[in-house]
């Protein structure tokens, strides 16, 4: 996962919001130490030394193509020990992939996944106590809402297929629809879950407050609510989102977040609690006071982006209808200001990007998408690439 990749770093929050000329003034602020949310979970006011700064221009190479074959993929997740997990949005199912061979096991089938339009299962996580538990998460859609459970993986069965326990709903009611179903999930550097939603198409869910979609939701492994978010009993951690499709944490320990726009600007935002990110008001870099501009924005034609990673202190972002993979370098500063333009690789060469994994090093999984019905499929669509990256 993006933010197991992370490593064992604590979400950076309680900053300004900087990235526009808006305020988050009156939404939340530094969490509260009280409560479930222990001292190593608690996002930390203070940023450690600043890293290195990347090149202002990187480069990508192909390195191999991992596994071919793959029908509608969405999440990806890395197992320890290297292997990858990946869902099917369209057939409801979680496939283990050999990182060293690209061999397919078929673990199972998620029960209850209604797939239709842009729902299905999405996005998959490994329990940050995997070792002790092998609970592995996933965010998907049924026939009344979309919901986030988690199943145990049964590594030592031997039928594949029925290697997964029966799911055990953490989290149900955020809305659905037949678009905007979000469906990125992350465990962060804190040990906590968080999932982005969408709106659902309904653009005034977005603003409301008491509502799941169109946010970024932070619980615990538990799905319950933590004292240290904006509110202590709710899971909503920050709000004004059209549609967040990807998450990822930087070398500072700060929550970055992709988002569709609608259509002039898709998005690339840094995330604080309490954070209004300005969907229906505000598109791209509006400058309206009350939100929070996006860090970085794209034509929609150029991006449509979907996941994201964090990798040799640059974010990569993956596009579905722009049909590639951008690079935004971070300069470390408070606002969040990019040290450079963003930069485009592979326009075009592999048709719709779906998924980006931090893959250790210099090494990055990329997820095609080209069977999901809006892509045109090649032989041997879909697929996992293994990409070196500077």
């Amino acid at each position: 996962m993006a933010a197991l990749a992370a490593g064992s770093l604590v979400l950076t929050a309680g900053c300004s919001p900087g990235g526009g000329s808006g305020s988050a003034a009156g939404v939340g602020g530094t969490p509260s130490a009280s409560g479930s949310s222990s001292a190593a979970a608690r996002p930390s006011a203070s940023p450690s030394a600043s890293p290195a700064l990347p090149p202002a221009k990187g480069s990508v190479k192909v390195v191999s193509t991992l596994t071919e074959g793959l029908e509608s993929p969405w999440g990806l997740a890395e197992l320890p020990g290297g292997d990858l997990l990946v869902s099917s949005r369209d057939k409801g199912t979680i496939t283990r992939i050999d990182a060293k061979t690209g061999r397919k096991t078929l673990l199972g089938a998620v029960p209850g996944v209604s797939p239709a339009g842009e729902g299905g299962l999405l996005g998959i996580a490994v329990s940050p106590t995997y070792g002790a538990d092998h609970m592995v998460y996933a965010y998907f859609t049924t026939e009344s809402d979309n919901r986030i459970a988690r199943m145990q993986y049964d590594e030592k069965g031997t039928t594949p297929g029925r290697l997964l326990g029966a799911p055990d709903t953490i989290l149900r009611g955020i809305p659905k629809g037949s678009i905007h179903n979000g469906g990125r999930i992350a465990f962060g550097p804190d040990h906590m879950l968080y999932a982005g939603t969408g709106e659902t198409g309904d653009d005034g869910l977005a603003q409301d407050r008491k509502s799941l979609a169109g946010k970024i939701l932070r619980m615990t492994p538990d799905g319950q609510p933590l004292h240290g978010n904006p509110e202590a009993d709710s899971v909503v951690y920050s709000y004004g989102h059209r549609n967040v499709q990807g998450l990822a944490w930087d070398g500072q320990k700060q929550l970055w977040a992709s988002e569709f726009g609608q259509d002039v600007w898709d998005e690339l935002n840094r995330i604080v609690p309490g954070g209004n990110y300005g969907w229906p008001e505000a598109e791209g870099k509006a400058g309206k006071r009350g939100f929070i501009d996006p860090v970085a924005q794209w034509k929609t034609s150029e991006a449509s982006p979907s996941g994201i990673a964090f990798v040799r202190g640059s974010i990569w972002m993956a596009g579905l209808r722009g049909e590639r993979l951008w690079r935004i370098p971070l300069s470390g500063k408070a606002d969040g200001e990019p040290l450079a333009a963003p930069q485009p690789f592979l326009e075009g060469k592999y048709g719709r990007l779906r998924t980006v994994l931090a893959a250790g090093g210099d090494k990055l999984w990329l997820v095609t998408s080209n069977t999901d019905t809006r892509g045109t499929p090649k032989p041997g669509d879909d697929r996992i690439l293994v990409l070196a990256v500077r």
